[in-house]
């Protein structure tokens, strides 16, 4: 398993034999044939490295060979990562405790996932699952990964309901998420959420998302969804009740001397935090914003604040809303709740805040007006 070299040259053959192949001369029948019996043959072989790694496990090669455990020396070995290498560790010992469905998975009659959906049945439920391991098999072989899952979760409570409570509980203890800022100026967003909440995000992100992926956006996905996230949360902070903190609602500061407004390099450029920021994206972001005057002293004390100004009135606001009933991008359908209301000439280069020097533009085409315009259309 660990590089043996019968092993590895009896491996090699037919992977050489396949890499080697002009698929250009391969008909349409026989091509997708191949790739529906190398998929099989891989799950196979994934059976075979259980079975091999549950006893690299038992007889504790670990030990002869200088790690501390079966999960260090195949990290090592195989190159992968921890949570991977004891991912697998887990499964393949948890395998060898259940022989049918091990036979299954090996035998290609169940695949990798529903072979790990066993497994957490299993070990959910030892002693019940060795009575009902052949009915779970059969139903395995005949639903979807997701149509086994719920299956399996029917089956657990079923057989204890205050049980199946306590996991649902013990999930729902364990939701989370970070927003960590990277030494690269971007942000990690992690987390985990229960079912319950993933399927409440995931609809909301799909209703905004799927318009777009229909319309052939060349964003990714991935993309998409965070953009999307980020729409949801300005909506709510610009329309949502949200709690009066400090004397205002929630927001977003930005620190910006006239220079840096007017499209120059300046000296400040900032949110509050500290986050620097490109002038064409404060730009953007000033375009309608709540704007407020600070006169600094030349070590940059704050000397005098003046009286918020909204650079975008309520009654134009609606008058643009009358006006262009959502984004003004051609072909984009954003409705104009998702839009910020764009200066064509910004206040900051003397455009006026009067409705024939503002249209709507939703978050996407807005940024790509003030930052992205010099790399073609979007």
């Amino acid at each position: 398993m660990f590089g043996t070299a019968l092993a590895t040259t009896e491996l090699d053959i037919p992977v050489d034999h396949l890499a080697g192949e002009n698929l250009d001369t391969v008909f349409d029948d026989d091509l997708e044939a191949s790739v529906v019996e190398i998929h099989q043959t891989i799950e196979r072989l994934g059976a075979e490295r259980a079975r091999r790694i549950a006893e690299v496990d038992r007889r504790e090669l670990h030990r002869t060979l200088g790690h501390p455990s079966t999960v260090s020396l195949l990290a090592e070995r195989c190159r992968l990562s921890w949570r991977q290498a004891r991912g697998m560790v887990a499964t393949a010992t948890t395998l060898s405790e259940i022989p049918l469905t091990a036979a299954s998975y090996a035998g290609g009659e169940i695949d990798s996932v529903r072979g790990r959906h066993l497994v957490a049945a299993h070990n959910a439920h030892p002693e019940t699952y060795a009575r009902d391991e052949a009915l779970l098999l059969d139903v395995a072989c005949s639903l979807t990964p997701r149509e086994l899952r719920r299956a399996i979760e029917y089956w657990r409570q079923n057989l204890d309901h205050a049980a199946a409570l306590g996991d649902a509980n013990h999930m729902f203890s364990l939701r989370r998420l970070h927003v960590s800022p990277t030494f690269d100026g971007m942000a990690r967003i992690d987390g985990d959420a229960d079912p319950e909440s993933a399927t409440i995000i995931d609809a909301a992100l799909r209703s905004i998302t799927e318009p777009w992926a229909r319309a052939g956006d060349e964003r990714s996905p991935a993309q998409r969804r965070l953009d999307a996230f980020v729409d949801i949360c300005r909506v709510h902070l610009d329309h949502g009740d949200t709690p009066i903190i400090g004397g205002e609602r929630p927001h977003i500061s930005v620190i910006v001397d006239w220079q840096t407004l007017a499209g120059t390099v300046g000296t400040v450029g900032e949110l509050d935090d500290g986050t620097v920021l490109h002038p064409e994206t404060i730009r953007r972001h000033a375009c309608d914003a709540v704007v407020t005057r600070i006169v600094t002293g030349p070590d940059s004390q704050p000397l005098d604040v003046g009286r918020a100004t909204r650079t975008i009135p309520p009654a134009i606001r609606r008058a643009l809303v009358a006006r262009d009933r959502g984004c003004a991008w051609k072909g984009c359908d954003r409705p104009s709740s998702w839009c910020d209301a764009h200066h064509i000439i910004h206040w900051a280069d003397g455009g006026v805040t009067a409705i024939y020097n503002l249209i709507l533009l939703c978050r996407y085409h807005h940024r790509w007006v003030h930052e992205l315009a010099d790399r073609g259309p979007p």
